[in-house]
């Protein structure tokens, strides 16, 4: 079991998304969807949190944590094609904190 906190571990998976940016597209996953492109990217994420939704419906904790990976690691690929940083999540989740969730959604919409 790995002990880091999930911060830790996103942050390193976006380490290794990074670090496959400009790697050959025939040989890594990353690569190839980074080379694909956003659209192809989004769909992706798309797909993942339909594929999330789904576990979570109808095939029980176990499949929700595979599918919920497979989601964070999606979506980290779009961050790092939209040069999106963890940090910058992390920092939009700190100011969040502590407000209540229709307060903060109130807040976005003015």
């Amino acid at each position: 079991m790995n002990d880091k906190p999930g911060g830790e571990i996103l942050d390193a998976l976006y380490a290794v998304i990074e670090s496959r940016r400009d790697g050959n597209p025939e040989d890594s996953y990353t690569a190839r969807l980074l080379h694909k492109g956003t659209g192809k990217i989004a769909e992706k994420v798309g797909e993942e949190a339909v594929e999330t939704i789904i576990a979570a419906l109808k095939e029980g904790p176990d499949a929700l944590a595979a599918e919920s990976a497979d989601l964070l690691y999606h979506l980290c690929v779009l961050w790092a094609d939209a040069g999106v940083k963890p940090e910058d999540i992390w920092a939009k989740l700190a100011e969040r904190e502590g407000v209540s969730g229709l307060t903060e959604k109130a807040n976005r919409k003015s």
